[in-house]
Formats: structure tokens, C-alpha cells, sequence
């Protein structure tokens, strides 16, 4: 794992400034570099984190779609990273979750299901084109935009993330898979038994259940 150094180094180089340029009239030159190593520190941390999530992300994949390139491993994570910092109310592992079992724990992008859904996050065509207006996608035809795994993503995330934002986190999972009006009528009654499909019901605990295992996973 790479891992940086940089704060270190800008840390010794201030303390032997300090060393040959004790003058106080260079105060400010050293403040300044006092922030510059705070800043250079903060970069260093994010790299790292991103390289643990690569790590982590990198693993599911190998998991479920051992024979994935490694070009296309790589551009997936950077997609799905991508997409964790732009939408907060989602992380790695929470859409690493809903593409496992949405794909049907293989990660592959030409996934199709019985309902006509596609892709590693299962759009429907429908909802995919309209999606592809929001993300300035030209849309072409669905097998081509939807079986592109970084599209089908950056689609699916906006999708995920709105749903979450209007139904909070169970009720974002199940319109995802039941759709909003079954929803809405399921939190109007406080989430009675017996209003959502059977699939929705049992998704949510799926969906959440490979999240918590993602969230354990040691590096």
C-alpha cells in the first residue's frame, strides 16, 4: 500500500529552518510553512483512506467476479469512490452492498434480471434514460449505457442517493427495488407488515446485511 510521507519531511525541513533562521523576522515565512505542512498532512490523509477503500472495494470485487479485469476493477472503484464523496447519505460499502445484490452477487456488468432491470446497479431502461439526462449521458440504446459499468454507477448512485434523501435510508432501499408509491404508503402506516412486496421486504435486510459485512472487512 502506498503510503505518503510527505508530512514528515515538510516537517523536518521546517525544524531545520528554524535551526539556521531563528530571526524572529521570519516568523511569518515559518507560519506559513507550518500551514503548508497542515495542509500537505490533510492531503495525506485522504490518500490514504482513498487507498483503503481501493483495498476494500478491490476485494469485494475479487470476491464475487474473480475473472473482472484489472483495468476495469480499478475504473469501477474510482467510479464508486467518486460517487461516495459527491452524494454524503452514501459510502463505499453501502453501494458496494446494493451492487452485490442487485448483480446477484456476481458483479457483473451485463447483468440482466427477469423484470428487464440491467446492469451492475439494475436499471430499468425507462429509468436509465431518464437518468442519463441528469448526468449529460448521450443516451444511445440501453445495452450499451447500461451495461457500462461506470455509467450504470454514476446513474444508479444519483438514483440511490435521492431516494435515500426523501425516504431515509430503509425507505430509499426499498423504493429502489419496489418503487415510490408502494413506499410511500408503507411509511404512512409505520412500516406495517404485509404493504410491501415480498422481494422489497426482503431486500432492505439483504441490502444491510452485506453493508455491516462490508463495513467489518479487515485489510
Amino acid at each position: 500500500m502506498r503510503l505518503l510521507v510527505i508530512p514528515a519531511l515538510v516537517g523536518v525541513l521546517s525544524l531545520n529552518f528554524l535551526m539556521v533562521n531563528p530571526d524572529s523576522k521570519q516568523a511569518e515565512l515559518i507560519h506559513h510553512l507550518q500551514i503548508s505542512a497542515q495542509e500537505v498532512e490533510k492531503i495525506a490523509e485522504l490518500e490514504n483512506e482513498r487507498e483503503l477503500e481501493r483495498t476494500k472495494v478491490l476485494k469485494i470485487i475479487e470476491r464475487f467476479n474473480p475473472e473482472m479485469p484489472a483495468g476495469m476493477k480499478d475504473a469501477i472503484f474510482d467510479e464508486i469512490y467518486k460517487m461516495s464523496q459527491k452524494y454524503p447519505n452514501l459510502n463505499v460499502e453501502l453501494i458496494c452492498a446494493t451492487i452485490t445484490h442487485e448483480s446477484g452477487r456476481k458483479w457483473d456488468p451485463k447483468a440482466v434480471s427477469k423484470a428487464g432491470a440491467m446492469g451492475l446497479m439494475q436499471l430499468m431502461p425507462y429509468t436509465g434514460k431518464g437518468l442519463a439526462k441528469y448526468e449529460d449521458i448521450e443516451w444511445t440504446n440501453a445495452e450499451e449505457i447500461l451495461f457500462h459499468p461506470i455509467y450504470n454507477i454514476r446513474m444508479g448512485c444519483r438514483y440511490l442517493s435521492a431516494l435515500i434523501e426523501t425516504y431515509e435510508l430503509e425507505g430509499g432501499l426499498a423504493a429502489y427495488n419496489g418503487g415510490e408509491k408502494i413506499v410511500e404508503k408503507w411509511l404512512a402506516n409505520d412500516k406495517a407488515d404485509g404493504i410491501l412486496w415480498d422481494e422489497t421486504q426482503n431486500y432492505i435486510p439483504f441490502i444491510l446485511k452485506l453493508y455491516h459485512e462490508f463495513r467489518s472487512y479487515t485489510l
